[in-house]
C-alpha cells in the first residue's frame, strides 16, 4: 500500500502543477507590456512677428507724494498723447505697475534713516501693431520725458497656423527616428499606437531688442528679424508581427 500512496500523491501533485501552469503564464503575460518603439519628434518652424510690446515709464521724485503724482502725471500725459498721435489705439496702452515709494537720505554711520521724499513709478505696456513705427514711437516718448524704457518683445498674434506646421513636423521627425530604430533593430514598424505633445516644452518667446537712447532712436533700425516655434511630441508605434 506504500507505493500506492506516493504514486497518488505524485500525480495529485503532477495535476496541481499542470492546472497552476497557464495561470502563472498568464499572469506573467499580463504584468508584461505590450511590444512598443517610442520616439521623441521634434519640429521648428520660423515665423515674422506681427507686432511689438513695448515697455516704459516714468519715476519721478519729489518731497511729498502729491508733487511726485502730479509731475509724473503730466509726464504720462504727454507720453499718452504722443501715443495716440502716432497711431497707437488707447487700449494698446495698459498699465503694467504704479508704486510709491518713501526715498531715504544718505544714512551716516550710527543714525536714523532721514525721509527726504518719495518716488512714483507709472509703467506702461504698449502693444504696437505697425512694426515700421517702433523706432519713431520709442523716439517720442523719450522726447516726452519717458525715465524709463524696458525694451520691445517682437511677437506672433496667431501662432496656431504655424504651430499646426511645427506639430506635423514633429510627427514626421518621430517617424523618421522609429524607422532607422526598427531598421536597426531588425523590427517591422507597426501603426502609430498613442501620440502625447509636451506643452510645456520651449514655449514661443518673443524676440527683444534694447531700447536705443533719444539721440539714437530714430537713426538706429528696429529690426523684428523672425521667431522660431517649436513643437515636441512623444509618439508609440506598435511592433507588427
Amino acid at each position: 500500500m506504500v507505493p500506492l500512496k506516493v504514486v497518488v500523491t505524485l500525480a495529485c501533485g503532477w495535476l496541481a502543477a499542470a492546472a497552476f501552469a497557464p495561470t502563472l503564464h498568464a499572469q506573467q503575460l499580463q504584468g508584461q507590456p505590450e511590444a512598443r518603439l517610442v520616439v521623441i519628434g521634434e519640429g521648428a518652424v520660423r515665423v515674422a512677428p506681427d507686432y511689438a510690446q513695448v515697455i516704459s515709464g516714468v519715476t519721478t521724485r519729489a518731497k511729498t507724494v502729491k508733487e511726485a503724482a502730479d509731475a509724473n502725471s503730466r509726464i504720462m500725459a504727454a507720453a499718452t498723447l504722443a501715443l495716440v498721435q502716432s497711431g497707437i489705439a488707447r487700449q494698446d496702452v495698459q498699465t503694467s505697475r504704479f508704486s510709491v515709494q518713501p526715498v531715504y537720505a544718505a544714512q551716516q554711520p550710527n543714525t536714523e534713516p532721514k525721509l527726504s521724499g518719495y518716488s512714483v513709478s507709472n509703467q506702461v505696456t504698449i502693444n504696437v501693431r505697425d512694426l515700421n513705427k517702433v523706432g519713431d514711437i520709442l523716439d517720442h516718448l523719450l522726447t516726452v520725458g519717458v525715465t524709463n524704457v524696458g525694451g520691445v518683445t517682437f511677437l506672433v498674434s496667431d501662432q496656431s497656423k504655424a504651430l499646426d506646421q511645427g506639430r506635423a513636423a514633429a510627427i514626421a521627425d518621430a517617424r523618421r527616428k522609429a524607422e532607422i530604430y526598427a531598421q536597426a533593430s531588425h523590427l517591422r514598424l507597426g501603426e502609430v499606437a498613442w501620440i502625447t505633445e509636451d506643452s510645456g516644452f520651449a514655449p514661443p518667446v518673443g524676440m527683444r531688442a534694447a531700447a536705443a537712447p533719444a539721440a539714437m532712436a530714430t537713426s538706429v533700425p528696429i529690426a523684428p528679424g523672425e521667431d522660431t516655434l517649436r513643437v515636441r511630441v512623444t509618439v508609440g508605434f506598435a511592433i507588427a508581427h
